[in-house]
This record gives structure tokens, sequence and C-alpha cells, in this order.
């Protein structure tokens, strides 16, 4: 199967809970690349209905683009998820968040439940596009690898909380504050799978908002790493990680240096460039870099 060479971007998702729409205003008009209005984890059972309501009037009432509009909705697994989708579909969302998907399955039932509801609202089919969150059960963790092809499908990310209640485990991170071994096998698998699926990995939250100090470090290594944006919790972080993930200028300047040098020494497979040597991989990372750079 051919894989698109066409990444989604998005650098900064700001969560937002659909049952206040102060706090979706605030996100909707800061610098995130995409807000998601949440009718999950940050909507008891009992507002859920709702925060429904309240998020469809709130996507009808803007009327800037709804492409950076997205709605994380329950699992499919559980009693919300449809109502929720029959809710907000029709008010046109930019996209659709699928918590603690299983695998490839979910996101085809999730694509099934859309084209439907897309139909019935008159809406261009295949229009709202699905982030899926891969790794938040147990038995997730083992399908990460199969979402190639998987439609609708432009971005995976990954999720520790929710993991580490499905493991029984009582925190997620060691003495120094960095995730245990196994949620950093979990951010892994999800940039690699999201890497064999070709869309764009996403990494998950930093809960303290206020220390963006850490939060720079952590996301500047997760851009080396592959990782081509990351989720917010607060407004405060999304400038942060906007910058993050945009190649500096002398990044910039680099890569293009590289792809000048390959350019001016067609059919060359590796060259000198400041006192070392360049193969071809270093030009397929220049010419990344550059693309997401926009150039």
């Amino acid at each position: 199967m051919t894989i698109s060479t066409e990444i989604f971007n998005a650098r900064s998702w700001l969560f937002a809970p659909g049952d206040s729409v102060r706090k979706m205003e605030k996100a909707s008009d800061s610098a995130t690349d995409v807000a998601i209005f949440d009718l999950e984890d940050a909507v008891t059972e009992s507002e859920k209905p709702k925060a429904r309501g309240m998020v469809a009037d709130f996507l009808k009432s803007r009327t800037d683009d709804h492409s950076r509009f997205w709605v994380r909705i329950n699992p499919l697994d559980g009693p919300f998820a449809l109502a929720d989708l029959v809710a907000v579909v029709g008010s046109r969302p930019g996209g659709i968040m699928l918590p603690k998907a299983r695998g490839r399955a979910d996101v085809e039932l999730l694509n099934n439940y859309l084209s439907i509801l897309e139909v019935a609202a008159d809406i261009e089919p295949g229009l709202i596009k699905v982030i899926a969150l891969v790794t938040e059960t147990a038995e997730a963790m083992f399908t990460t690898g199969d979402y190639a092809g998987a439609p609708r499908l432009v971005a995976m990310t990954w999720g520790a909380e929710d993991l580490a209640v499905a493991l029984g485990a009582s925190d997620n991170k060691g003495a120094d504050g960095d995730y245990g071994f196994t949620f950093q096998m979990a951010r892994s698998f999800c940039l690699i799978g999201a890497a064999a699926a070709g869309v764009a990995a996403i990494d998950t939250i930093q809960s303290d908002f206020r220390d963006l100090e850490t939060l720079r470090k952590r996301a500047e290594q997760v851009r080396r790493e592959g990782y081509r944006g990351m989720l917010a919790i607060h407004p405060a972080q999304v400038d942060v990680i906007n910058a993050a993930f945009t190649p500096s200028d002398e990044e910039v300047m680099t890569a293009q240096e590289i792809v000048d040098i390959f350019a001016a020494n067609p059919g060359v497979g590796a060259i000198g460039y400041k006192g070392g040597m360049l193969d071809r991989p270093y030009l397929s990372r220049a010419q990344a870099l550059l693309k997401l750079a926009g150039r």
C-alpha cells in the first residue's frame, strides 16, 4: 500500500471542556493550530447531554475556519460516542479525536458513522478528519502498527494517564520526573505507528501547564525524534509548542544549503560538507524540514 507523503501539519492541539463556552472561546481565539472541544474526560457523565448541545451551538456560532475546530468524542465501545457524533457532525467540525482506539477497526467504524452523518447533514464526504489516541488501553499497545490506510486518519497521539489506569500503575513517571519504561515505549510505538501509517505523530500533554521551560525542552526533544506537534491543556502552553515545532531560521538555512549542494552535484551519493560527509538520508531529512517550514 502506498502511503501519502503529505503529512497533516498542526503543531499545537489545545483542549477545552465542552461544557464551558468561555473556555471554548478562549481556546478558539488563541494561537493554537487546533482547538479540541472535549466531550470525554473533561465532562462528567451527567453533563454530557448538555455539553453536546453546547459544542454544537458553539461550532455553529463561529464564522471562522472550522477546519481547526475538532471534537473529542467518548470511546466507541461505550454508550456515548454515537450520541456525540449525532449532536456535533451537523455543525461541521474539522475533525474528531477518537479516544481509547483499540486498533484500525475502530477508525473504520468511526468512518462509517461519519460517512452516514455527513450525507444526512449534506456535508462533503470525507470532510471531517480523525486523530486517534492509540495507547490508552493495554490491548491498543499491540495494534499501533496497524493504521496504514485507515480512512480519514491524519494523526495519531498517545495517552499516559489512561494507560496507567489500564495497567494498574500507581504512577507513570519515575523519581527523575521522566516517563517510566513502559510509557516511553508507548510514546515510541505511537511515533513508529504514525510513520508506518504516513500520518502526523502528536505528543501527549504536559499536565503541569505552569512549567513552560520543561515543556519547551520536551517539545524540542520530541520534534527531533519525529513528532510533529503536541497536545496542550492550557493556552499558556500554545506559544511554546508552536515555537518548538517551527524550524528555526538556522535549521532552514542549513537544510537549504544541503539541498543546494546535492542539486549542484547530481548523481552523487555522498558529498563533503563542513568537514564531514553527507549521504542521501541527510538530503531527505533536509527536504522534509524545508517542507515543514513551508519552503
